[in-house]
C-alpha cells in the first residue's frame, strides 16, 4: 500500500442513499434548521418529471420558498448571481440542489454569494478565500458521475473571460446528500455513458495523481469496482435500479476520492475544451482519460496495473501478467468506450473528430486544438499531475486524441 509521509482526508457530507431516500428530505432539513429552500435545477430535470417526485416526496413537511430552473449546461457567473438574488427576494434559509454538476456547483456559487452577503462571486475563487460555514445545502444527483454532492470543488463558468473559475473550500462540500434510484432512471443513455465516464476519470486521477493517499485509494478503487461492474449492465438494461443506485454509490465514492486527492492533466485539458469549444465535461473526461494514462505511465505505471482488478475483475487481472497489466488498463478503458460507443449508436465519441455539434458540425475544430492548449496552462489541476506538461505537450496529447490514435510515447518529455 502507498503511504505518504503526510495526508490529509475530509468528507463530512451526510449521505442518505436508497431506493426511497427521498422522503428523508424534511428531517435533513430540520437536522439543518431549515424550513424555506431554493430548489435550484435545469429544463432538462423539470421535463423529465424529477422535481415533481422530488416536491411529492417532502411537499406535506417543507414550505419551498421558489424553484429556479434555468440552470444552463455549464454553471454561469451571471446565473448564480441572478438566482442568488431570488434566494432573498423569497426570503429562503437553504438550497436543495436537484441535478447534475452544473446544478450542484450553480447552487455552491448562490451559497457563497448568499452566506457572504457578497455581490462579486469572483473574489472568493481560488482555494481557501471562504473563512466560515455557508447556509444549508442539499443535494440530490441525477447523473451518476460528476461526484459534486461529496466534494469541496464548484466550477463556474465566466464566459466573457472564456475560462471555467475554481473555487476550493471544506465549507462548500454539501450537508447531505440523498442517493436516489428514481433520480437516473430516466437518464438518458449518452448521458449515462458519459457521466459513468467522468466518475471513472474521477476515481482513476485520484488513484494516479501525486496526493494520493490510502483513504482516497480506498474511495478510488470502490468507485472503479461499482462503476465498471455496472455501466454496461445499466446501458442494457435502464430500468435496473439496483444497478443505477450501485452507480450513484460509484460516483460519490469517486467525488469523495477526487476531493481529497485532486486530479491531473485529464481534468485540465477537459475544463479547457468545455471553456473554448463548448464541449460536455463527461465526454471529455471519456475520450482523454486513456491519453493521460499513457502521457502518465512512466511516472506511474505501479498505480495504474493495480487498477485493472477492480476495472477488470480477478480472472483477468491473475491472467495478465504483472509487466503488461498497465497496458491492460488503457486497453481496456478504450474498449470500454468503444463499447459505449456501439451501445449508444455512435453518439459517444471515441475521439474529438467525431464529437459532433447538434448540426453535426465538429464540436472541437482542429483549429481550436491551439486555443485549447494555451487555456489548459492556467489551469490548477495541473499542479497534481505525476509528469509536468507545457503547451506543447499539451498541444501533442490534443492531436491525438483529434485524431483517435495511441500516444507517440517517444514525444513526451520525461521530467
Amino acid at each position: 500500500m502507498y503511504l505518504p509521509g503526510y495526508y490529509e482526508f475530509y468528507s463530512r457530507v451526510k449521505m442518505i442513499a436508497g431506493h426511497d431516500a427521498l422522503e428523508k428530505i424534511p428531517g435533513a432539513l430540520s437536522d439543518l434548521h431549515a424550513k424555506k429552500p431554493l430548489i435550484v435545477t435545469d429544463k432538462g430535470v423539470c421535463h423529465a418529471g424529477l422535481i415533481d417526485i422530488v416536491t411529492d416526496a417532502i411537499k406535506n413537511s417543507v414550505t419551498i420558498g421558489a424553484i429556479a430552473d434555468d440552470v444552463p449546461q455549464d454553471s454561469d457567473l451571471q446565473i448564480v448571481n441572478r438566482l442568488a438574488t431570488l434566494y432573498r427576494e423569497n426570503g429562503c434559509d437553504s438550497l436543495i440542489a436537484v441535478g447534475g454538476g452544473s446544478v450542484m456547483d450553480t447552487a455552491k456559487g448562490i451559497n457563497i454569494v448568499v452566506s457572504e452577503n457578497t455581490d462579486d462571486l469572483m473574489k472568493f475563487s481560488g482555494a481557501g478565500r471562504l473563512k466560515r460555514a455557508l447556509k444549508p445545502l442539499i443535494v440530490i444527483p441525477t447523473t451518476a458521475g460528476t461526484g459534486s454532492e461529496a466534494t469541496l470543488v464548484a466550477v463556474i463558468a465566466d464566459h466573457k473571460r472564456q475560462r471555467k473559475m475554481l473555487f476550493v473550500s471544506y465549507f462548500l462540500v454539501p450537508d447531505a446528500a440523498i442517493l436516489d434510484s428514481r433520480m437516473t432512471l430516466s437518464l438518458h443513455p449518452v448521458m449515462t455513458a458519459s457521466t459513468a465516464m467522468d466518475a471513472l476519470c474521477h476515481a482513476i486521477e485520484a488513484y494516479t495523481c501525486l496526493a494520493k493517499n490510502p483513504l482516497s485509494d480506498s474511495c478510488a478503487l470502490a468507485a472503479i469496482n461499482l462503476i465498471s461492474g455496472n455501466l454496461l449492465k445499466v446501458m442494457r438494461n435502464p430500468g435496473d435500479k439496483d444497478g443505477r443506485l450501485a452507480m450513484a454509490t460509484g460516483a460519490t465514492l469517486a467525488g469523495m476520492a477526487f476531493s481529497n486527492s485532486m486530479v491531473g492533466m485529464v481534468h485540465t485539458l477537459g475544463h479547457s475544451v468545455g471553456s473554448v469549444c463548448g464541449a460536455p465535461h463527461g465526454m471529455a473526461m471519456s475520450l482523454l482519460l486513456p491519453y493521460g494514462l499513457e502521457y502518465n505511465m512512466h511516472k506511474v505505471d505501479r498505480f495504474i496495473a493495480e487498477l485493472l482488478l477492480p476495472l477488470a475483475g480477478s480472472e483477468i487481472f491473475t491472467w495478465t501478467p504483472k509487466h503488461l497489466r498497465a497496458e491492460r488498463v488503457i486497453e481496456y478503458v478504450r474498449q470500454l468506450n468503444q463499447g459505449l460507443h456501439e451501445a449508444t449508436d455512435g453518439r459517444h465519441a471515441r475521439f474529438f473528430k467525431e464529437l459532433l455539434d447538434r448540426d453535426g458540425s465538429p464540436m472541437v475544430s482542429k483549429e481550436k486544438l491551439s486555443d485549447i492548449a494555451r487555456a489548459a496552462l492556467g489551469d490548477g489541476s495541473l499542479f497534481y499531475n505525476p509528469e509536468e506538461l507545457d503547451y506543447d505537450d499539451f498541444l501533442m496529447v490534443l492531436e491525438h486524441a483529434w485524431e483517435g490514435v495511441p500516444l507517440d510515447r517517444s514525444r513526451i518529455k520525461k521530467g
